[in-house]
């Protein structure tokens, strides 16, 4: 595998970031809007935390001075169910793992010992966005959209942190 491929794979991954970070600031929004603060935050930070990603694959393109791909790799996807925007979420985690599991090994068996452990890094980030997700998926399937409602509202009179 050639610079150029490198810089191609790690452009994909700041593609796909990207998007990510789109589609969780959207549903942070809309979830937010509905009243479930609790659920628009845990977007908001992961989003936050997708842009470091974007951050560290970009620094690794200029290492290898290429350029930057500041794309999204697909639209957001209009979503207003909070139960659907988890099931979307953990989906795009699920695809954001395998393909960094897969970037992983191509790197490691073309000798770019750098770009591999920061794909494995990815890895391990993107499966507990994913954990994160399937417990709240899984708590609105027990107990309902009630569960945020009851997380909000705690929210809501709880004290502000001094």
């Amino acid at each position: 595998m050639n610079k150029e491929q490198r810089i191609g794979l790690l452009n994909k991954s700041v593609e796909d970031e990207l998007a990510a970070v789109h589609q969780y600031m959207y549903f942070h929004f809309h979830l937010d809007d509905q009243g479930f603060e609790p659920l628009a935050k845990l977007f908001k930070r992961t989003a936050i935390a997708e842009m470091g990603h974007v951050e560290a694959l970009a620094e690794r393109v200029l290492f290898l001075k290429g350029d930057v791909h500041m794309v999204a790799a697909a639209p957001v996807e209009a979503i207003a169910d909070p139960a659907a925007m988890l099931a979307k979420a953990i989906e795009m985690e699920q695809g954001s793992a395998r393909d960094y599991n897969c970037a992983a090994q191509t790197c490691g068996a073309n000798a770019d010992v750098v770009s591999k452990q920061l794909f494995e890094r990815l890895v391990a980030d993107e499966e507990g966005h994913q954990n994160e997700f399937e417990r709240q998926l899984e708590n609105i399937r027990r107990f309902g959209l009630s569960y945020l409602a009851l997380q909000s509202f705690g929210a809501a009179t709880a004290p502000e942190p001094a």
